[in-house]
């Protein structure tokens, strides 16, 4: 009954069992066996040599790579309802040391090349300004919408075009791969991009998120920075642990299917309230304050979403028994 957020869905019973397995003795921080696979799995994931850093939360993922790719005095470029924009509390800023978010424009929280241009266009080439120096995207964005490889493509020889560093912040990043059902590696370094922030906490982890470097030379100074931002966890075995977990028998992407697929049964009942096309696992609809009263008071949980609207998250482990309730609910408004 509760469709408020995939933060707070349980942890997947594989993620549990492989806590219980590295639940012995070994070495501190990133030394022990776990966090030491994590380089070599991600390469085999994405075909292509990577360095891996785990991280606790999304936000301390987004900002470490941001500061691989921004010096303090430059400028990111992000939507202007981009996660970190919105909902990191300055985050951004901080682990810069004062870099500045650019803001853009762009249905549906999605970014276009003209978009960004557009932003550029607007900065002075002297000192008075902040220069651009990356970009960050959110794959799916907050909105639930998709970036296809073609459109991460464009936005990536923009952004080499210009000298600008590429991040996907990729809290959704497994519906987004399940719905597009391309190789993750099309959406991301091949498409141009260079730091990845892979999520697994809303995906059925637990407290572990992979900060995904595909220019290894970026790793070097994130992990210091990580030390100082108090995130180098001294049992970090525990946060390799789950991720690993999640990659074997990619069920990362099995999680990410599951709740995507909820989504559509969620669209279907909703029909022409649908505020944004449904590609994973969000569903925006258009509620007025007595229909969001009548559904709350059937006991379904959700939030509110601006004036009129509401937002509605499948998570990895609802069933069709477990949506077609409040499907059934949404039709009888």
């Amino acid at each position: 009954m509760r469709f408020f957020s995939d933060n707070a869905a349980p942890v997947h019973p594989a993620v549990l069992d492989a806590l219980a397995a590295a639940n012995t003795l070994d070495t501190a921080y990133d030394g022990d066996r776990w966090s030491a696979a994590l380089d070599r799995r991600f390469a085999e994931l994405f075909e292509t040599e990577c360095r891996v850093l785990w991280v606790p939360t999304g936000t301390a993922a987004n900002c470490l790579a941001l500061a691989a790719l921004c010096p303090p005095y430059g400028g990111v470029i992000c939507h202007r309802e981009a996660h970190i924009q919105v909902d990191e509390a300055g985050a951004p800023e901080f682990y810069t040391h004062g870099a500045k978010l650019l803001l853009a424009e762009g249905d549906g929280a999605k970014l276009t090349p003209a978009g960004i241009a557009g932003v550029l266009a607007g900065i002075r080439g002297d000192v008075h300004q902040v220069p651009a120096h990356a970009v960050s995207i959110t794959n799916a964005t907050e909105y639930g919408l998709i970036y296809t490889p073609d459109e991460v493509a464009a936005i990536g020889e923009l952004a080499r075009a210009r000298g600008l560093g590429l991040h996907m912040d990729g809290a959704r990043f497994a519906n987004a791969v399940a719905a597009l059902g391309c190789h993750p590696a099309d959406v991301t370094w091949r498409a141009g991009v260079d730091a990845l922030s892979f999520g697994f906490v809303k995906n059925g982890g637990m407290n572990a998120e992979a900060l995904v470097f595909f220019r290894p030379e970026l790793a070097a100074a994130s992990l210091r920075r990580r030390k100082r931002a108090g995130h180098l966890q001294s049992k970090g075995r525990y946060l390799a642990a789950q991720i690993l977990a999640m990659l074997d028998s990619d069920l990362w992407l099995a999680n990410g299917r599951a709740a995507n697929a909820g989504a559509r049964l969620l669209a279907e009942a909703a029909g022409t309230r649908l505020v944004h096309a449904v590609q994973a696992n969000e569903v925006f609809l258009r509620l007025t304050a007595g229909e969001a009263a009548r559904l709350r008071g059937a006991g379904f949980d959700f939030y509110d979403w601006g004036v009129g609207e509401a937002r509605l998250v499948i998570s990895w482990n609802q069933t069709a028994a477990d949506i077609r309730p409040l499907a059934d609910a949404i039709r009888a408004l």
